[in-house]
């Protein structure tokens, strides 16, 4: 038998999801111009509230942006067999995505207007096999230390019972407005 509180957080989970998923517009980018005239919160407000595309990387692996705020940025997904490799368990690829997206978008949040970023580092220590059974997961990206040429984050990608699946940091270069 489950917990009441775990089947609280994760109807909770699921109907963040739901009403989130009813907001986001069609998939879809926009020119590096476009993203400069806005500042962070108007870029991911947008996202969040349908006036902008929804990233086109959150429907081929299907995850959704959940909530952000300056320095955090959480995604949920529910990984299955889509995301499997040939040993039947979720690629890694779909952590170190998620991981990447959370903490590059952590560090977005703090940007100025007109400022841009880039990985330039992605280290990533799987803790357990993500699979069908796993449910929804979150994967939540803080940063670390924002200066004026890089920025520093780390995530953590996590279920409803707070079992730990990764971990990851990455570098990201900051990446100065032009003609903005």
């Amino acid at each position: 038998m489950q917990s009441p509180n775990r089947d609280a957080t994760l109807a909770q989970w699921i109907a963040q999801e739901q009403a989130m998923r009813a907001r986001l517009a069609g998939p879809g980018s926009l020119s590096l111009a476009e993203v400069s005239a806005l500042s962070p919160a108007e870029f991911f407000d947008g996202i969040g509230n349908g006036e902008l595309p929804s990233p086109p990387i959150g429907t081929l692996m299907d995850f959704i942006p959940i909530e952000w705020s300056a320095g955090l940025f959480v995604f949920q997904g529910t990984p299955d067999s889509r995301h499997y490799n040939p040993l039947g368990t979720v690629h890694g690829g779909y952590a170190a995505t998620l991981l990447d997206s959370c903490m590059g978008c952590a560090i977005h949040t703090q940007l100025k207007k007109g400022q841009g970023y880039t990985t330039l580092d992605l280290r990533i220590s799987y803790v357990r096999a993500l699979n069908n059974a796993s449910g929804p997961v979150r994967a939540e990206g803080k940063i670390v230390h924002l200066g004026r040429s890089t920025a520093l984050a780390e995530g953590r990608i996590y279920d409803v019972d707070g079992r730990l699946y990764a971990t990851g940091s990455t570098t990201c270069m900051i990446l100065e407005a032009r003609g903005v």
